[in-house]
């Protein structure tokens, strides 16, 4: 391969990788900051589309022959945690993962047969497809429930100044949840929608501290959770909620300014690896280029 031909392949691979870094970390985090009505607190998946909703009757039909998938307590917090509420999600689910498996399994057997010699040979890409196909479904989920709870703690601040409002103004805690639920739909609607299962709950005679805890445990977050804590703790003591909520809303911003401000330290040490796997061969490589030809080319003339 000649040297231009490198070059341009490298330049294309540098563009390509920028490019899907600045989709993933850049552009799809914008998309998904935008406003929108949050969806139903306990939706069917036959609320979806329609072929949405056909995928999800199989899926479910495949789950549902499985055995004691609806034990698996960690994958139902997760799919709770990454706003799957539906009865039949864990089904759903468990259908997903064994289709992965044995697309999977299909792909590695089919490549194993087309490059292969023998049928031998797709022994260990079937099991290998079949393992790594079962699995990612559930990193798939973590990693969506770990996004949500992330979203959950970014609109809690915002509901903290919201409550405070409601509260000022001589609201009770219960009306002043529905008010703020109603005011974080289009700008956070997940911790509206939790918000407002959250206010359904109180509304359906359960206790504040049972309500509160249920929340926690739907959310999953340490912030979420001693958001939960001060409100149990002032409705148990009998303190005024107001500078309580004040409080802890200065207390997040400063929290959440620090965490901004360790990452942003953070940066020149993460620029070490694309700086010198990236730029640095490029500087070198102008820099240098040119001498190198030059160097060449007169020793070139020298031994001839």
């Amino acid at each position: 391969m000649t040297l231009p031909a490198i070059l341009i392949l490298f330049f294309l691979f540098t563009m390509s990788a920028t490019g899907v870094c600045g989709y993933v970390f850049v552009l799809r985090p914008a998309r998904n900051g935008t406003a929108e009505i949050p969806a139903q607190i306990a939706r069917d998946p036959h609320d979806l589309p329609a072929a949405q909703a056909a995928f999800a009757d199989i899926f479910r039909a495949i789950g549902q022959a499985v055995p004691g998938l609806t034990k698996n307590q960690a994958v139902q917090r997760d799919l709770i945690a990454a706003g799957f509420r539906w009865d039949s999600a864990i089904y759903i689910f468990g259908g997903i993962k064994i289709g992965s498996a044995l697309a999977l399994c299909t792909l590695g057997i089919s490549l194993a047969l087309t490059f292969g010699k023998d049928a031998g040979t797709a022994v260990l890409p079937a099991v290998c497809g079949l393992g790594f196909g079962y699995m990612l479904p559930d990193r798939v989920l973590e990693g969506l429930a770990r996004r949500r709870i992330s979203r959950l703690r970014r609109g809690l601040p915002a509901a903290l100044d919201l409550l405070v409002l409601g509260v000022e103004a001589g609201q009770g805690l219960d009306a002043a949840i529905l008010d703020t639920s109603r005011g974080l739909r289009g700008t956070y609607p997940d911790l509206a929608a939790e918000f407002t299962q959250l206010q359904l709950e109180l509304r359906a005679n359960t206790s504040r501290a049972d309500a509160l805890r249920n929340f926690v445990d739907r959310s999953r977050d340490l912030e979420l959770r001693k958001f939960a804590s001060l409100l149990i703790d002032t409705d148990r003591f009998g303190t005024s909620l107001g500078p309580a909520l004040k409080t802890h809303a200065r207390y997040l911003r400063i929290r959440f300014r620090q965490i901004a401000q360790e990452r942003a330290r953070k940066v020149a040490v993460k620029l070490i690896f694309p700086v010198f796997f990236l730029i640095f061969p490029s500087v070198v490589l102008v820099t240098l280029g040119p001498a190198v030809i030059l160097v060449f080319q007169q020793m070139r003339v020298l031994l001839s």
